[in-house]
């Protein structure tokens, strides 16, 4: 997925159309690095989000709203004394680069009339937001970097703003078929980096697109091209830039099967056999507001949770080695017996053993078979029994010991491994508090002394199933136990994955004596959906009545058992079912 220059392109005209000579009413910054920025327009009220996060930056246009901190950073206060009730004026995009310049007229403490510029940059792990004066020079960002950061390009209150130019590459705008021609062709790679590697805002989705259009395998060498099918390509590229000129963008996502793979501002007509489709969108905002929202909530989530996805990870390596090294040593015990055998043979037939002998042949009367029992030439039969029956005892108590402890560890890793699934699963803060809470209760989170306990606010997953019934999905072990032994009546139906760590999903059975066929594979997808198997292209599914699930006592958060159950093999496609936010 490529948020390449034509997409800033396109995303630059939308934002022209909607917000040029829109007031800046409210200026937030709902995370450390990203504003959402509310304009008022004579077609009614707008928002802009801008994300400068490292892993998934993002400019769009939505109307969504985020819940911003109690204390505005120092950032946002900045922008607001100087930007509220601004008027933006311009907004630009230089070349085809990923940057959007956002000029904003404001008046003054002497209400002097102004000028300031907002530039975003969507540049992977360099993105920024730095807000500038007139002159560009910089005056605050929300990423400061020194010269001991960037050897290129200081971004710092007071030095200049500039755009850095590392990659030497040509704009594709003012380029004509001798410049596309000597620069591709001087290039030896295939046909398609040689021409993404050689001009702005073009990705290598995009430059396999044109390949396609120009009916050329871009995996081809350079050199392979002759003077024709250069002219094809050149042709096909040219074509883009002047549709990119006139604002004749659309939209879409490819599928593959009912997978997103790639999203562009033009056609992605490579994506259009077998399985695959496109999907149009009527403006790229939308398009990247329907894409982006649930994988940069997930980036968030996943930085949220690091210090408990650390913690889990330490505990779950920790006891993997345990157990690993209780196995062996349990691996060690299976010869016991043989000991207590050639304890029990040296008693009966020691008598026939010569002094020094190194070792004796028996009857082993359990088998019908002579075998072979080493002796310790310096001490008798009797004596070497006595050791023999010593070394059994050990290896006894040994077993019986680790028979308990392998237990103890392995419940403990599968309790970790299903607090590591809950934190894949999480999608706000109250479900991380709630698994936090797990953590500290089970002793891996140190309580704090005197500390109240956090009300827990998180609720299950909440869908209803195509014929109507309503199917609840555990977020974590509390809430597993929650809605399995509270929440849940004795006939409504429970599922899980069999044998890997995964969520409780209840059925409401609402009286019926038996649910749908669909419900119950509905059911089972979910099961599926919100299990460790998701990758998985079938899972098997357990499922049973309420009323025949137990929890042993003492068990942790979780963990329940049922003695009679039925079985089926689930997918884990979920799109037929419906969401409902509670």
């Amino acid at each position: 997925m490529a948020f390449d220059g034509i997409t800033i392109a396109n995303v630059v005209s939308e934002m022209r159309k909607e917000l040029i000579g829109g007031r800046l009413y409210k200026i937030a910054q709902p995370e450390n690095d990203e504003l959402l920025l509310t304009i008022k327009t004579n077609a009614g009220q707008k928002r802009l989000f801008i994300s400068a996060d490292a892993s998934l930056p993002l400019i769009y246009m939505t109307q969504s709203n985020k819940p911003s901190p109690m204390t505005a950073p120092n950032f946002c206060m900045l922008l607001r004394k100087h930007l509220q009730n601004g008027r933006i004026t311009e907004i630009s995009q230089p070349g085809l680069e990923r940057i959007v310049h956002i000029q904003v007229e404001h008046l003054d403490e002497l209400g002097d009339l102004r000028r300031k510029i907002l530039v975003v940059e969507i540049m992977g792990k360099h993105s920024n937001i730095i807000f500038c004066g007139e002159d560009h020079t910089i005056i605050d960002s929300i990423k400061h970097v020194s010269a001991a950061v960037s050897s290129v390009r200081e971004v710092l209150p007071g030095k200049p703003y500039f755009v850095a130019n590392t990659q030497d590459k040509l704009d594709a705008r003012n380029t004509d078929y001798r410049t596309f021609f000597r620069t591709v062709s001087s290039k030896p790679q295939p046909v398609f980096k040689a021409v993404y590697g050689s001009f702005t805002g073009i990705s290598p989705i995009l430059a396999q697109e044109l390949c396609w259009e120009a009916g050329i395998d871009g995996e081809l060498p350079v050199t392979a091209l002759d003077d024709g099918a250069f002219r094809r390509l050149f042709a096909v590229f040219e074509s883009m830039v002047e549709a990119v000129d006139r604002e004749d963008f659309h939209p879409n996502i490819a599928y593959t099967g009912n997978r997103p793979v790639e999203f562009c501002a033009i056609p992605l007509t490579m994506y259009t056999t077998g399985t695959d489709r496109i999907v149009d969108y009527p403006s790229m905002s939308s398009l990247l507001e329907s894409y982006y929202a649930e994988k940069n909530s997930l980036t968030r989530m996943r930085q949220k949770s690091a210090d408990l996805r650390r913690i889990v990870l330490t505990a779950l390596e920790r006891n993997i080695k345990k157990y690993d090294l209780q196995l062996r040593q349990m691996e060690d015990t299976k010869k016991r017996e043989k000991y207590r055998i050639w304890g029990e043979l040296l008693n009966t037939y020691g008598y026939g053993a010569q002094p020094g002998a190194k070792s004796l042949e028996a009857l082993n009367y359990y088998t019908n078979e002579i075998i072979t029992i080493p002796l310790d030439p310096t001490l008798s039969a009797t004596e070497n029994a006595k050791k023999y029956f010593e070394k059994y005892g050990k290896m006894k108590r040994t077993y019986e010991a680790l028979s308990e402890l392998t237990k103890e560890v392995k419940s403990q890793i599968d309790h970790l491994e299903s607090v590591s699934a809950a934190l894949d699963i999480a999608v706000c803060e109250a479900d991380l508090s709630q698994i936090r809470e797990e953590l500290s209760e089970s002793g891996y989170i140190r309580k704090k002394s005197g500390a109240k306990k956090t009300k827990l606010t998180s609720k299950p997953f909440h869908y209803i199933s195509s014929d109507g019934f309503h199917i609840y999905v555990g977020k974590n072990n509390l809430q597993n136990d929650e809605l399995t032994f509270k929440a849940a009546a004795g006939t409504d139906w429970w599922f899980h994955a069999k044998g890997i760590p995964g969520s409780h999903v209840i059925v409401k059975a609402e009286g019926t004596s038996q649910l749908p066929d669909r419900t119950f594979e509905e059911a089972g997808s979910l099961a599926a959906y919100y299990s460790r198997g998701r990758d998985q292209d079938k899972v098997e599914i357990d499922y049973v009545q309420k009323k025949h699930v137990k929890k042993p006592a003492g068990a942790k958060p979780g963990f329940v058992v049922y003695y009679t159950n039925y079985s089926l093999m689930a997918g884990s496609d979920i799109s037929s079912l419906t969401l409902i936010n509670d």
